[in-house]
């Protein structure tokens, strides 16, 4: 059975982007063990959602965008919880400017080191907020994923286009905020606006 820590490897392998990756790096990068990254791989390649080739992979976008869009709210929703500090993420991640917020506070993933202060959403994975501090990409795929699970009708609707502008699942000519922000990474700004 999947686990969401499968998903976060699917996710930094997208964020590597071609080249080649090893399960060393995964691990470190995520902050997981060599064996959480290989029985991921090995359970996501099972169920048709990564492409194995000579002991590394891709992910299949197809069947990750099913995943993304259609299932990851219902398996592992979010919702904005209490006020503490942490690492935005959602449509107010850095580098999303215009992202539709709504009302109300950021979302943050809980963090003491994080500085936003907002309401706590809990990330995919327990080692997301040090690995998304490591890769602003995959920081940026983890806040689109947020807006699927802890999103309105608004912000669910901006969180999958721009999934899909990364995955390449969509026809859509990339803008701020999606692809052309996750390739080039972020600059921290906008998360750091809230501070209380």
């Amino acid at each position: 059975m999947l686990k969401p820590q499968d998903v976060c490897v699917l996710l930094k392998i997208v964020a590597i982007g071609p080249e080649p990756w090893s399960y060393q790096r995964l691990a470190i990068d995520l902050g997981m063990s060599a064996s959480e990254v290989h029985a991921g791989v090995r359970r996501s390649a099972e169920v048709g959602l990564l492409r194995l080739d000579e002991g590394w992979g891709i992910p299949v976008p197809g069947a990750l965008d099913e995943l993304l869009v259609h299932g990851v709210r219902y398996v592992w929703p979010a919702a904005p919880g209490p006020v503490t500090t942490g690492i935005a993420t959602g449509p107010w991640a850095p580098g999303l400017e215009d992202a539709p917020e709504g009302d109300g506070l950021p979302w943050v993933w809980p963090d003491a080191q994080g500085g936003v202060r907002g309401q706590a959403v809990e990330p995919l994975y327990k080692s997301m907020p040090a690995a998304a501090q490591r890769d602003g990409r995959l920081h940026l795929l983890l806040a689109f994923v947020d807006g699927i699970r802890a999103g309105n009708h608004d912000q669910r609707v901006w969180a999958v286009g721009a999934l899909r502008a990364c995955l390449g699942t969509s026809r859509a000519a990339p803008t701020r905020g999606n692809a052309a922000t996750v390739n080039r990474g972020h600059d921290g700004k906008k998360g750091q606006r809230v501070h209380g």
